[in-house]
């Protein structure tokens, strides 16, 4: 056994004085549909709903004679501090983005009561982040970073020895949310080339795809805050140096609009409720499904802290991303009958969803955004292809990101 299996083990044993573990669980509905052995690593059951509070457990438990603890957070880390603030007595300041779902501030605040002290700083990760360094630079307290530090990594890894103890031996596979690279690098560093580690970010903030192509950590241009608890600009330092090796085969970047899909099949089939940084590990599946059949695969979902006033873009963005919902722009001519025309050229699973039309009396023809849902995609061919034969002219804007922002 290694120095840092050894290190990791005994954080997974001294943990197990504050929570228990999270629980490793086969999922029929997943093995069945990909006729695969898949279990889910639940750190979504975990006291603060993500894995983020084995690294701060570890972190801050090697630091017993430390009183203030800084964190900067897009929210699941801030939880994790915020929790283990509180059971040590321990004063904490906690900066977290300005576009923090307000789920996650609200539980961080209650975790940590009046032992935890909360800026929202900034739009994004990196701003709270560097904020809350040059608070802690300023005026003292231990950082605590989210992801870059090895005894957060080391606690993280605890999550791994977890699942071989509990699945009483070492998967095939794993597949591995990636924000920071601090779970990640744990857990892949604790396996080796005993299994085949598989790693998933979201399209708005890969920055592992982007550190391994350019051999280093690199900042990434934009960010899309939508899989919050991933949205990272760029890699730790100490994380990438654990996970240089990964081959680009091995990374997977899925679209917010993907990852909808599956919170939605989770919450629907199996009352899961996953945030979208813990929908990842499951999405991916769907990719690899021809080399792990047969195989025993674990996905890691990450964390469950989703706001459900999200709940209606979520299913917006998944029914968009299924292809049983497009928005599309419909020159209308302006007469009498030509919306009762249009109309009956509606399938029976065809449901108006949206009609916004502005009458110009100067011209002959109206625009008309149009929102349809229907029962499958294929519904849209044939509603199109009526279209076409009786002569309407339209534009589909379903994926036309920039138009989107401003009318769906």
């Amino acid at each position: 056994m290694t120095d840092f299996m050894t290190r990791a083990r005994a954080a997974e044993e001294a943990m197990r004085q504050v929570f228990p573990a999270t629980p490793l669980q086969r999922n029929a509905h997943l093995s069945e549909r990909f006729g695969a052995d898949i279990w889910l690593k639940r750190e979504d059951l975990s006291p603060v709903r993500s894995y983020k509070i084995r690294g701060a457990f570890n972190a801050m438990r090697k630091q017993p004679s430390q009183d203030l603890f800084v964190c900067a957070s897009a929210g699941n880390h801030a939880q994790g501090v915020a929790f283990m603030c509180k059971h040590l007595g321990v004063k904490g300041v906690i900066f977290m983005p300005v576009t923090t779902p307000q789920q996650k501030i609200h539980k961080t605040r209650t975790f940590g009561g009046d032992q935890v002290e909360i800026h929202l700083i900034g739009d994004y990760f990196d701003d709270c982040l560097a904020a809350a360094k040059a608070w802690c630079a300023d005026k003292g307290g231990h950082f605590l970073s989210p992801f870059d530090d090895e005894d957060v990594i080391e606690g993280q890894a605890s999550l791994a020895v977890e699942i071989e103890q509990q699945l009483g031996r070492v998967p095939d596979h794993v597949v591995l949310p990636v924000g920071g690279g601090g779970m990640s690098s744990g857990v892949s560093t604790w396996f080796g080339d005993r299994t085949h580690c598989l790693f998933v970010e979201p399209a708005g903030g890969a920055c592992l795809r982007a550190a391994l192509a350019a051999g280093h950590p690199v900042t990434l241009d934009h960010v899309d805050t939508f899989v919050d608890g991933a949205a990272v600009g760029r890699i730790g330092e100490k994380t990438f140096d654990l996970l240089r090796n990964v081959h680009l085969s091995d990374v997977h970047v899925l679209s917010g609009d993907r990852i909808c899909t599956t919170m939605i099949e989770m919450l629907n089939i199996e009352g899961i409720v996953l945030e979208p940084a813990g929908a990842l590990a499951v999405e991916a599946v769907e990719d690899i499904q021809s080399f792990v059949r047969g195989k025993t695969v674990v996905c890691v979902t990450s964390g469950g802290n989703f706001d459900f006033e999200r709940l209606p873009e979520v299913k917006e963005r998944a029914q968009r991303y299924s292809g049983v919902k497009k928005y599309f722009i419909l020159r209308l001519p302006q007469r009498p009958g030509a919306l009762k025309e249009f109309l009956g050229i509606l399938g029976p699973d065809d449901d108006i969803a949206r009609f916004e039309y502005m009458k110009k009396s100067a011209r002959n023809f109206g625009s008309v955004l149009i929102g349809i849902e229907t029962s499958r995609p294929e519904n849209f061919v044939r509603l199109f292809a009526r279209l076409d034969d009786a002569g309407f002219t339209y534009t589909d804007i379903t994926n036309d990101e920039t138009l989107a922002q401003f009318v769906i």
